[in-house]
């Protein structure tokens, strides 16, 4: 399975230390069939006069330092290292996250089993499929309300929900939800919360005091 970041800050910041971190977590993170967090990775960030910019790749992010470490100080960054639950799923840059549209950053990791769905979901792969379907209810909800109509969906319509984890940015807040049945020592995502720093993670970073949060709330910051 894959593992995201998620920084909001105050004023901006270089993410390059954070961001370092970040990969060598993903490098020392096995996922539950025992892959490694390495078909892939991205970078998002919010820039005050472009909208959302993105650097991605199909290689491991521990390989690639210099690949990010001249990225320019934003007051919101999203990073996604992948773990393809498919093997013939490797190997596609489209396939590397985060995806934007608009105003919205998205990340995902998790694992859902026998989805039938009353309405088409275009995409790919799941984490494909499951984005266009949160953007389809970002156009008429409040992101808020649209994670909620997005879990609903997936619960009321699959076999079995291993994970459903989701990060998103509207470039003003972060939120994220989180959903898992299993392995919470895997799935639990966490959050820092300070005066000028809020983070949500997939596992904590060292010198931020992360808390994790509970099973299906909606986080917001």
């Amino acid at each position: 399975m894959c593992r995201f970041l998620m920084i909001k800050s105050e004023t901006p910041i270089s993410p390059f230390p954070l961001l370092e971190e970040f990969a060598s977590l993903a490098r020392n993170s096995k996922a539950l069939n025992g892959d490694w967090q390495g078909d892939g990775w991205g970078v998002s960030w919010l820039s005050e006069d472009r909208g959302w910019q993105s650097r991605k790749s199909i290689l491991p992010i521990w390989e690639e330092p210099g690949s990010y470490s001249d990225i320019p100080e934003s007051r919101f960054v999203l990073v996604h290292a992948r773990s393809s639950s498919f093997k013939e799923q490797v190997g596609e840059i489209a396939f590397s996250q985060p995806f934007l549209e608009g105003d919205y950053a998205f990340v995902f990791n998790g694992f859902i089993q026998g989805v039938s769905l009353p309405i088409p979901a275009n995409g790919r792969i799941g984490s494909q499929k499951i984005w266009n379907l949160l953007a389809g209810m970002l156009e008429r909800s409040a992101p808020a309300v649209s994670l909620l109509s997005l879990k609903e969906l997936l619960l009321e319509n699959c076999r079995h929900v291993q994970a459903l984890n989701i990060g998103l940015c509207d470039s003003s807040r972060i939120f994220a939800f989180s959903h898992y049945t299993e392995n919470p020592g895997y799935y639990t995502l966490h959050a820092h919360s300070s005066t000028c720093l809020w983070m949500i993670s997939s596992e904590p970073l060292g010198g931020y005091r992360f808390s994790p949060i509970p099973p299906g709330r909606i986080v917001e910051f």
